[in-house]
């Protein structure tokens, strides 16, 4: 399969570029600091660009069989911004199928119906502006007609590979409380054949 791969330089996104690597993928990954991947990687082309470039995110797109995202806010409207070109992009090219790595704030909440968890009493952060930048990806992305799939972890400390977590369509799991970067990566990799989830928010925690 050929991957293009948006945050393959992130704590999540490089799990997922090492997964796709070991698997024998064939790998596009657009950094903008490419020093920091393994170019010497067989199955690995990395660019330098800029997400917020058209001509960046078109040259990392062409010829993929499917994007995974697993870029932040980076503080800013990085994500936002990008969103459009990568749809766009994917629409241009006939890539159907679209993977991104989300946050728990822009799932919905158990105790405020009607309410995202970021919005709710649920989320323990005072600060929005993240959970508002996944929200607007998360909205785009439900109006793209593209296949997508949102994976929306807790709290995300590097942790270890366990295998052993839960997941939830649109909701965090009960009493959910963290889950290990190499997990979140592990379930996200998984949804290029497990179809369980298109369309879909999906949250998870140990």
């Amino acid at each position: 399969m050929k991957l293009s791969i948006f945050g393959a330089t992130g704590r999540v996104g490089n799990v997922i570029l090492e997964n796709a690597l070991a698997d024998h993928h064939h790998v596009k990954a657009l950094a903008r600091n490419p020093a920091s991947l393994d170019a010497s990687e067989q199955n690995l082309v990395v660019y330098k660009g800029n997400a917020l470039t058209k001509e960046d995110v078109f040259n990392a797109i062409e010829d993929a069989n499917a994007v995974i995202s697993a870029m932040g806010t980076d503080g800013g409207t990085t994500l936002s911004g990008s969103i459009p070109l990568i749809i766009a992009a994917m629409k241009s090219f006939k890539v159907e199928r679209i993977i991104t790595i989300g946050t728990a704030g822009i799932l919905q909440a158990r105790s405020e119906p009607g309410k995202y968890r970021f919005q709710s009493k649920e989320s323990r952060r005072k600060l929005t502006r993240a959970a508002e930048e996944h929200l607007m990806a998360y909205e785009m992305l439900r109006e793209s007609g593209l296949k997508w799939t949102i994976v929306c972890p807790t709290y995300l400390p590097d942790g270890e590979r366990t295998g052993n977590y839960r997941v939830e369509k649109d909701f965090l799991p009960e009493n959910g409380r963290s889950i290990s970067i190499y997990d979140t990566a592990d379930f996200a990799y998984s949804l290029l054949t497990d179809r369980t989830f298109l369309n879909t928010r999906v949250g998870i925690a140990y």
